[in-house]
């Protein structure tokens, strides 16, 4: 079968090749790919961000979003058929939706949301998951507190913008004035026009912010919380707790409290906290989101869509900072 592989690590590693069809274990559904989408983890592991912890040997099948159709079944499968709409976000280590087919563990897979085409579904699983993991799960977002997204108009930002409005909070986010229509359709009550005001100026008392961009962003976010809020960063610096995630050797433990010790001082100096966050596969929840999809509580967001064997030039498009809005679609249908 075609697929797009990460010959080895570092930038512009990623190939087309005939790759074999992936074996089907007994717990696995193989399925045949309607569409995928790019996201930036992809990049952070074409290029050996996590490779210590995330052990793929070269040459792998990249992509952590799917949507598609059962084609097999292992022998202890019973939740799925032949000829289901299924959408996925592959277990780490078993990640590869940029293929023709992909064989995954039936415990990431759901039933694709009803409202949703195929290639809608594709754009969903990691950014919907993540939004739930962040607000629900690490932050317990209670209806009246204030929530501060950066980069609402972004695949991940647009979603949490959702979320956290379903689940009653007040929501600013950072975006271009274009987007401004966009990101307040979604829900934010407030806007920041990145270009034009420093939200650290601006905003206070927020009960958690969520910082993709890294760097002086993050360091700033944490002045923007009040007396215990909780800054949670996905770009980084990685620490102690995504090491126990991954359940690494216990020497990665103190490696990355080592390089988050910046921030989480800073965010002790402020009365803050501050946590790293990294997503994992939950067939269970995509379950739960998939209701949120079809009640229109949540919709996806998409920039553009790729045909498959232009794969490299959509991995190209969302790297050169292109994309004005939400997810990149690689269809195969």
């Amino acid at each position: 079968m075609k697929a797009f592989v990460v010959a080895q690590y570092g930038k512009d590693s990623i190939r087309a090749a005939e790759v074999p069809e992936p074996k089907v274990g007994s717990n696995d559904v193989l399925v045949r790919v309607s569409a995928a989408s790019i996201n930036p983890l992809d990049k952070m592991v074409r290029n050996g961000e996590f490779k210590q912890l995330l052990k793929y040997k070269p040459p792998f099948v990249i992509g952590h979003d799917v949507a598609g159709v059962v084609t097999h079944i292992g022998a202890t499968v019973r939740d799925f058929k032949i000829g289901d709409e299924v959408y996925a976000r592959p277990r780490d280590l078993r990640i590869g939706t940029l293929a023709e087919c992909i064989a995954i563990d039936q415990d990431d897979v759901a039933f694709k949301p009803a409202s949703l085409s195929l290639h809608e579904a594709a754009a969903v699983p990691l950014v919907a998951l993540a939004a739930w993991q962040i607000l629900v799960e690490k932050a317990q977002v209670k209806p009246g507190q204030k929530v501060l997204v950066h980069a609402g108009a972004g695949g991940l930002g647009s979603t949490v913008i959702q979320l956290a409005k379903y689940l009653g909070a007040y929501v600013a986010t950072t975006a271009s004035g274009e987007a401004e229509a966009l990101v307040r359709d979604l829900g934010a009550d407030i806007v920041i026009d990145y270009k034009k005001q420093d939200f650290s100026q601006v905003l206070s008392d927020y009960d958690v912010v969520l910082d993709s961009l890294g760097g002086e962003n993050l360091m700033k976010s944490l002045t923007v919380l009040k007396p215990g809020g909780l800054a949670i960063g996905v770009a980084g610096p990685p620490d102690a707790g995504f090491a126990k995630q991954l359940r690494a050797p216990k020497p990665f433990e103190f490696v990355l409290s080592f390089l988050s010790r910046k921030v989480r001082r800073a965010a002790k100096k402020l009365g803050v906290r501050y946590s790293f966050f990294f997503m994992k596969a939950s067939g269970s929840q995509l379950r739960s989101l998939a209701a949120l999809y079809d009640a229109g509580h949540l919709r996806p967001v998409l920039d553009r869509t790729f045909p498959f064997d232009q794969t490299l030039e959509a991995l190209a498009y969302v790297e050169s900072g292109k994309v004005k809005a939400g997810k990149v679609v690689v269809a195969l249908d």
